[in-house]
């Protein structure tokens, strides 16, 4: 993969899991948090919908790399709402 790419990927990775951060209600960190929570995500989500037998849908090719946009979401969506149960909430101060 070229430098482009691979910057591409982490842009694409950070929306993903800032999107799910949205949807989970649960938001701790920045920018390298949410793309750290995308590829998370990319690989719990795609790992649920191979055993559920899913089709993989919105695949984004980069190079010669496919990422999951959709099961990126979900799993990273998934994988917030645990961290948020696990956590608790910080009181309001």
């Amino acid at each position: 993969m070229s430098p482009m790419e691979v910057v591409i990927l982490l842009i694409v990775a950070g929306i993903c899991g800032s999107i799910a951060q949205s949807l989970a209600g649960f938001s701790r960190g920045g920018c390298l948090t949410s793309i750290v929570l995308g590829f998370i995500g990319a690989v719990l989500g795609t790992y649920i919908a191979r055993a559920a037998g899913f089709p993989e849908i919105l695949d984004v090719q980069i190079g010669d790399r496919n990422f999951p946009i959709i099961w990126s979401i979900i799993g990273a969506a998934l994988f917030s709402a645990v961290l948020a149960l696990i956590s608790g909430r910080r009181p309001l101060e």
